[in-house]
């Protein structure tokens, strides 16, 4: 467990770059940073566990991408330990959040924490994401999809632009090499409905690394076959 000093140092980090966090939430996000830490020690959520990279590679990573984060309904596919969609539930609470994944384990964490944390906008559901996106609960629901999976992004847009709604959007988390996947997804946006609308380039704080959003618009539904069966996306990504 961190220290006092390292998470007064994990709240100082917040303050800095993300002033317009209110004191409510840089204390859930210090609590709910708290509790990954913990529970990762029987389960296994994240290799980040010091305060001061936490803090830059999850906490504020996550929320780079709020200014691109519109809509009354946002989905988190592979949401793992909650990154980023519990940090952005945390962040707006006028929003409601869907965390799904596909390990049980991980989703009971999620169950937990959001219940640890008080928060009434947000739910994990535990399903593959190529099953829940035939699902006329979840398929073009959302304004918003996002990713910050370890996948290809041809891959990733079969996972996740069939939540999406038309004229929503996906937001994928990359790291700063993102023109060749680019390049390789041009058939799977013509296939899925999508088409790029921005790439990102940012610093993370404290010389942490260079990261990449890719903006993704939904501009026509996508063709009821996907995505296909659980493992045939990766097998053979469009």
């Amino acid at each position: 467990m961190w220290s006092k000093e390292e998470q007064d140092n994990f709240v100082k980090i917040l303050t800095e770059c993300r002033p317009q966090l209110s004191e409510v939430q840089k204390q859930l996000l210090l609590e709910y940073a708290l509790y990954v830490v913990f529970e990762n020690k029987k389960i296994n959520l994240t290799a980040i566990d010091k305060a001061d990279e936490f803090a830059v590679k999850h906490i504020i990573d996550s929320l780079m991408a709020f200014d691109y984060v519109k809509g009354e309904r946002i989905i988190d596919i592979g949401s793992g330990a909650g990154m980023p969609g519990l940090i952005w539930a945390i962040g707006n609470q006028d929003t409601e959040y869907v965390l799904l994944d596909s390990l049980n384990k991980r989703v009971q964490f999620l169950k937990q924490a959001i219940e640890k944390l008080h928060l009434n906008n947000v739910e994990a559901t535990h399903c593959r994401a190529e099953d829940a996106a035939q699902n006329s609960l979840f398929r073009e629901k959302y304004q918003l999809a996002t990713a910050r999976a370890v996948a290809k992004l041809p891959l990733l847009l079969e996972y996740c632009l069939p939540f999406v709604a038309v004229g929503g959007r996906f937001v994928a988390f990359k790291g700063l090499d993102i023109e060749e996947e680019v390049s390789l997804s041009k058939n799977a946006l013509k296939v899925l409905g999508g088409e790029v609308e921005d790439i990102i380039n940012y610093q993370l704080p404290l010389n942490m690394g260079h990261r990449t959003l890719v903006i993704v618009k939904k501009i026509i539904k996508t063709p009821d076959k996907y995505p296909r069966k659980a493992g045939t996306p990766a097998k053979f990504p469009l």
